[in-house]
């Protein structure tokens, strides 16, 4: 009725609504704010370090966290620098800014669009974007340089980093190869300090004792003719695993770690990630093992500009690595009230982006009228079916007892945007 009477421009315009009734309703905006950027006192001194540095991220991503640099020493060993956006410099605790990012806990994502924890002034002040210095905490490890990729130390450092590229995939996926890594370099931006980090990397997960990756992952991308106007989706699938991803995911796991030893040898209490049995990860602000991730302590500061916890790890780090007194220190009531915060939200996070994704991914499907798609067979007994162009798992009542991992293709019909259903009939495996 509300979207017949003109009370609601469509079904997308009702899910976001109802997200940021429950979780924002005073507006999904910032509130009535100065400018930004005043909340902040941007860093100054900070020595320059000597490297050039890049960062990986999807094209879409504007929080800019992480960033990397290789610099060969003259003893023939390698420094690897692993920078981390530094907000912590910007603002302090229980300031301002503080209290804007403590109120969302973390940037909220959808295909298309997400509500930032940060306003844009603060994010663009302190986001590792190409073409400027940017204030960060860095971890840098001395790597051998025999082939080996024995880490030799690791130095944390507050430092001014100069970011030369910031590398984008898809494009870097059809980049850097397996025959560009076997040949150890290529013909595109940091192709020899890539396929190094690689390398690096992958003697980080074989120490870890993991197995590969087997997953397809999904990229959402909404374009839009001009404001407010009609919307095309794409959804582009993408294996989880490739060697940019090895690159990004064993280098935080192994700056995530390392800094958690380095507050737990200080007896520092900090918002710890902990897995020391069969059940679920739990948050603590003491270390102890990480089972899944095989680590022995692991905390997340990797990402301080998307997730409150990292901002609040990295204000603890700052002050070691400036031998001050950590800001949290004596305030274990004030950390346990942000892990209770953090648990109550993040699932309700957690479901309205898995809500958006089934939202565009039906969206996909009217779009481009299909009337017959495939899947694969995940579970027999209860009919369990997972899509291949899409990331939606579904219930299929007419599907025989096929074999997991059956290829069958469906029907489609009945999509209705609003209660997010769609009906599907088996066709053929």
């Amino acid at each position: 009725l509300w979207l017949h009477c003109g009370g609601l421009k469509d079904a997308r315009a009702y899910h976001v609504g109802r997200f940021i009734l429950d979780f924002f309703p005073k507006g999904i905006g910032f509130g009535d704010l100065p400018d930004a950027a005043q909340l902040i006192d941007p860093p100054a001194g900070l020595p320059r370090a000597a490297v050039a540095a890049f960062s990986i991220d999807d094209i879409t991503t504007t929080e800019i966290d992480d960033a990397f640099s290789v610099t060969r020493q003259p003893d023939g060993s390698y420094q690897v620098g692993i920078h981390i956006a530094a907000p912590g410099l910007g603002f302090q605790p229980d300031s301002r800014a503080d209290q804007l990012a403590r109120a969302r806990l973390s940037t909220v994502y959808m295909p298309g669009d997400k509500f930032t924890m940060l306003p844009d002034a603060i994010v663009d002040a302190f986001s590792l974007d190409e073409g400027r210095d940017c204030p960060a905490l860095s971890l840098y490890l001395t790597v051998a340089g025999d082939g080996s990729y024995r880490i030799l130390s690791t130095d944390t450092r507050v430092d001014s980093v100069p970011i030369v590229k910031n590398l984008r995939y898809p494009i870097l996926d059809d980049q850097l190869t397996d025959d560009v890594i076997a040949a150890g370099g290529g013909d595109f931006p940091f192709a020899g300090e890539l396929c190094f980090l690689h390398g690096l990397a992958s003697a980080l997960w074989e120490a870890r004792g993991k197995g590969e990756m087997d997953k397809t992952d999904f990229l959402f991308y909404v374009d839009r003719d001009g404001e407010g106007g009609e919307e095309r989706v794409r959804i582009q699938p993408r294996r989880r695993g490739a060697p940019s991803d090895r690159i990004v995911s064993e280098l935080m796991i192994y700056v995530n770690s390392t800094w958690g030893a380095l507050l737990g040898d200080r007896d520092v209490h900090a918002l710890f990630r902990v897995q020391d049995g069969v059940g679920k990860v739990r948050m603590s602000l003491y270390p102890a093992p990480h089972l899944s991730l095989g680590v022995p302590q692991y905390l997340w500061s990797s990402s301080p500009l998307r997730r409150y916890i990292d901002l609040v790890n990295q204000w603890q780090l700052i002050a070691i690595a400036y031998g001050e007194t950590p800001p949290f220190d004596g305030r274990d009531q004030d950390l346990m009230a942000i892990m209770r915060d953090v648990e109550v939200t993040t699932p309700g996070y957690d479901d309205f982006q898995r809500c958006m994704e089934r939202y565009y991914s039906l969206r996909f499907f009217q779009q481009e009228g299909l009337e017959e798609t495939t899947a694969v067979v995940v579970k027999e007994r209860d009919s369990l079916v997972r899509f291949e162009r899409v990331p939606i798992w579904q219930r299929v009542h007419s599907l025989p007892e096929l074999p997991v991992g059956t290829v069958v293709t469906l029907k489609l019909s009945r999509i209705d945007l609003f209660d997010l259903s769609l009906h599907c009939e088996y066709r053929a495996p």
